[in-house]
Parts: structure tokens; sequence; C-alpha cells
């Protein structure tokens, strides 16, 4: 009976180090492990490290964590991922040929929303896009933002101002678009609310300021030139109109250092034009082609400019100064001058 003493205590020991041994081998570090709470980065090479790769095979179970999970290191994610993948400064990677994050709200409550969204990572038909979009999937369907792969840098920037740059990271108003030739801006009714499609773009440039008017030909009917002065049309809030002055004090009011002048002229017959202006001494002036015609002056008389000839082609009722008269007034009645005041006859 002593001989056989020994035999029983070495069975036990044998036995404890085969239930020991594949808890070790799963993964596990013993206690006395080199490796036991080493950093990602100071573990092993890959080589060294058995693979344990969850295929998801036929028959296999999902893994169930009923527990909160902390991963000491990164993360990879997808059909791509390979044992001893090398991720820099990722934390998490996705890594296959179809990438997508989906949020899925399962609120069953009406009070609730339930608005289920995703991540795309580019299109995944042949010839489909480069991009970055947030899709909205159910119930409501869309994609309300997009980003398209390129080789411009700041298409979009907020700054910690909130100011928001397009092609600038430094936007120094609350948006500020910035471009190499003619920063635009497009206002475009499409048409699918019912309305006629409208587009117009504001777009400014060395020449000019302008508003476009792009459905109607691209003409240009508003613009402002560089260096222009401050206050050159300026509106009231009467609704006054100054043109040269910040405040206007009738419905157009025209202020100038100059003698100021308002030009009527017809665009098919430049030599057809008439200007109204402030001449020297306060008088208000008419002027045709370059020549005053009358005068009112500030005391209230009106003033004719002498003709050496008869207006041509009169009417009844029209009157001038004969000069060859010596500076008669004549007027015209049932198809004839008549001298109304004067020295000499009307030509």
């Amino acid at each position: 009976m002593k001989l056989q003493r020994p035999s029983v205590i070495l069975s036990a020991v044998a036995l404890a180090l085969v239930m020991v041994s594949p808890a070790v081998g799963q993964g596990q570090t013993a206690p006395d492990d080199p490796n036991r709470g080493v950093g990602a980065e100071e573990r092993p090479p890959a080589d060294d490290v058995q693979e344990s790769r969850f295929d998801g095979g036929p028959g296999a179970d999902d893994q169930v964590i009923l527990d909160d999970l902390i991963v000491d290191g990164s993360i990879c994610v997808g059909t791509d991922c390979v044992n001893g993948e090398s991720f820099g400064f990722d934390t998490l990677r996705l890594k296959e040929n179809n990438l997508r994050i989906k949020a899925q709200d399962t609120s069953s409550t009406a009070s609730f929303p339930t608005q289920d969204w995703q991540i795309t990572f580019n299109d995944s038909s042949n010839g489909g896009q480069n991009k970055f979009s947030i899709d909205a999937i159910a119930p409501s369907v869309g994609t309300p933002f997009t980003i398209e792969a390129s080789n411009q840098n700041h298409a979009l920037y907020i700054d910690d101002g909130g100011r928001i740059g397009f092609g600038t990271s430094t936007p120094v108003v609350e948006l500020h678009v910035k471009d190499g030739d003619t920063p635009t801006l497009r206002l475009e009714q499409d048409g699918s609310s019912g309305f006629m499609p409208q587009t117009w773009d504001a777009a400014g440039n060395e020449t000019n300021f302008f508003i476009r008017d792009v459905t109607n030909g691209s003409t240009l009917p508003f613009r402002i030139r560089p260096d222009a002065p401050t206050s050159s049309i300026d509106i009231a809030s009467s609704g006054f109109v100054g043109m040269g002055t910040s405040s206007p004090t009738e419905e157009l009011h025209i202020k100038s250092t100059a003698n100021p002048r308002i030009r009527f002229e017809d665009p098919d017959n430049s030599n057809v034009h008439w200007v109204i202006g402030h001449g020297n001494g306060g008088e208000l002036l008419f002027a045709h082609d370059g020549g005053v015609q009358f005068r009112f002056q500030p005391d209230g008389r009106l003033q004719m400019e002498s003709e050496t000839t008869a207006p041509v082609s009169p009417s009844n009722g029209d009157m001038y100064v004969d000069d060859t008269g010596g500076g008669t007034l004549c007027f015209r009645s049932n198809g004839a001058w008549i001298a109304v005041a004067g020295p000499g006859p009307c030509a």
C-alpha cells in the first residue's frame, strides 16, 4: 500500500496540468507570461502569435458579449482584414470592398423618432462615385450630405468662430467664398414646386460685381465697378434714393461735387439725347446734343436760347426765339409764325 501513494499524487498533478493548459493556449496569458499587460505596439510579431480567426462558417455561433467591451489596441472590421494588420495611427479600420456604417433605431412607440441613418463610403456599382455620404434609410429616404473625392483643399471649412469658408481655411466673415476666377453664388429655382424655373448668379471679379440673369441669356442687369465711391446708390429707410449721398431728402436725391446731370439717350441713335442738369449759379438747364436749349433761373425766369433758323417741321403751339430778328419771340399758330414780342419778324 505504501508503494501506490506516489503514483496517486503524480496522477492528480498530471490531470491538473491537462485542465490548465488549454485555457492558456486559447489566447490568454499565464500569470508569469512575460507578455502579460504589454501594449499592442510592444507585443510579439504577428508570426509569433497563434491565429484564431472566427470565419462565421456554417454552424458557427455569433459571439455575444453580455458586458462592456474594452479593446486595448486597434480594431479592424471587414472581410479583408488580415492577421498582423499594420494599423499605423488607425484606431478603428473598416476594410473591404463595400463599406457602410448603419445606425438602426428600433424605437417602437409612435412619439419617439425612428429614423435610420447610414454612412456610405463610395458607390458599390462599377463606375460609381468616389464619395462619402450620409444617407437617410427609413422611413425617410434620401442623401442630404455628400463629399466627392477631389484634390481641392478646404472646399468647406468651419473655423472656431463659426465662420464658414468655401475654398479657404481662414474665413474672415460668416460666409467666405474664395476662388481663382469669379467666385459665384447661384440661386436656382428648379420648378419642382410648380413655379417657373429661374436662375440668378451673384458674382464678382476684377471687372465688376454683378447680378446675372442666367435663364434669360445671362444678361447683367445690375453691375458695380471697383472703386465706386461710398453711397453711389443709397436707399434710406424712408425709401428715398440717394445718389452720392447717404441722407436723401427726396424720392431721388443727386449730390455731386461737380454739377450733377441726368442724361436721357436713345441707344439706337447717339445723337438723340437730352441732359437735365444743375448749371452755374444754381440754374436748371435743358440741353440737347451738347447745346443748352433753355434754362430756369433760381428767381423763376425762363431763358430760351436763340436760333438762327426756325425749327424744322414745326407744329402749331411751337415757340422759339429768332436771333435773326433781333431776339424776337415767335409762336406758331394756324400754320404760320407770329411775332409775340421783339423787334423783328419771325422766319
